[in-house]
């Protein structure tokens, strides 16, 4: 394969992980990790490295669409963000110290899990009409463009409901353990970050989402520098997934507000299971 052709279809891979990232909050990485090695060969850590800059790319494309249009909620990202960045930093000097078939294997059972709870759902829940007070006291809420009813809110004149974060200790905990796998695996961690906001801290589905790919980026940056400090960082192929992924970002913000939640679910759980699938047996054979 000449590099042309191996640019190109790098390329073409980018762009419909970028697209998928953004629709999904997964971030890009999830998806771009496993076929830059079990595809293209590349080794596991410049594929991480490579992921970094496009999990970068990804927040930047989709995130400035998602808060013009009132999906994301900035306070409650930033305020988490003192987790991810905390954990990924963590999670990038583990990665130096573990071997790639541990890591492929652990990258594998996060994808597995994800789709498992993704499926799993939540429970329907009644409306709270006491909000959370630690949520008020940080401000951790806000409005929801939608038609559709939420368990942590009732509908409001103008077709927006209001939500306020719930067990917040818990979500800001899982968001620790969210950045250190970004750190480790070399992805956004978009998948627990969105699990972590629907489940835990029951914040409607797509604001889980664009909040994510808000957050991704600097959780991501935290990682990168020490990855580029480590020499992991290679130009040739982290510039066509970085340009790649922000393309496709940008497509996959403008699909996302006309996507059932029910379609996004169904896409998220099943890419993540065939990736997480072959990550663990070619992890456990050794051939990563």
């Amino acid at each position: 394969m000449t590099l042309f052709v191996f640019t190109v279809l790098v390329f073409v891979t980018s762009l419909f992980a970028g697209l998928l990232g953004a629709m999904t909050g997964l971030g890009g990485g999830v998806v771009i990790v496993p076929a830059l090695v079990l595809l293209f060969r590349v080794d596991m850590r410049y594929a991480m490295g490579a992921s970094l800059v496009s999990v970068i790319a990804t927040s930047s494309g989709a995130a400035a669409a998602y808060v013009r249009d009132g999906l994301s909620n900035i306070r409650i990202g930033m305020f988490l963000e003192i987790a991810t960045t905390l954990g990924a930093l963590f999670g990038a000097y583990l990665a130096t110290r573990v071997s790639t078939h541990s890591i492929a294997i652990v990258f594998g059972i996060v994808l597995l899990y994800s789709a498992f709870a993704s499926f799993r759902g939540r429970k329907k829940l009644e409306a709270v009409t006491k909000p959370n007070p630690l949520a008020v006291r940080l401000k951790l809420e806000g409005d929801f463009p939608s038609s559709e009813s939420l368990p942590s809110g009732s509908m409001q004149a103008g077709g927006s409901a209001h939500y306020s974060a719930q067990r917040i200790p818990l979500g800001f905990g899982i968001m620790f353990g969210a950045g250190t796998l970004s750190g480790l695996l070399g992805i956004g961690s978009g998948a627990v970050k969105v699990l972590a906001m629907d489940q835990a801290m029951k914040l409607p589905f797509k604001v889980s989402t664009t909040t994510s790919n808000f957050m991704i980026g600097v959780t991501a940056a935290a990682s990168a520098g020490i990855y580029l400090s480590r020499g992991y960082i290679d130009p040739g192929i982290a510039m066509p997934v970085m340009l790649g992924v922000l393309i496709g970002s940008l497509a996959g913000s403008r699909l996302l507000v006309r996507t059932p939640v029910s379609t996004l679910k169904m896409v998220f759980a099943l890419v993540i299971v065939a990736l997480g699938a072959e990550m663990i047996y070619n992890g456990v054979a050794g051939r990563i």
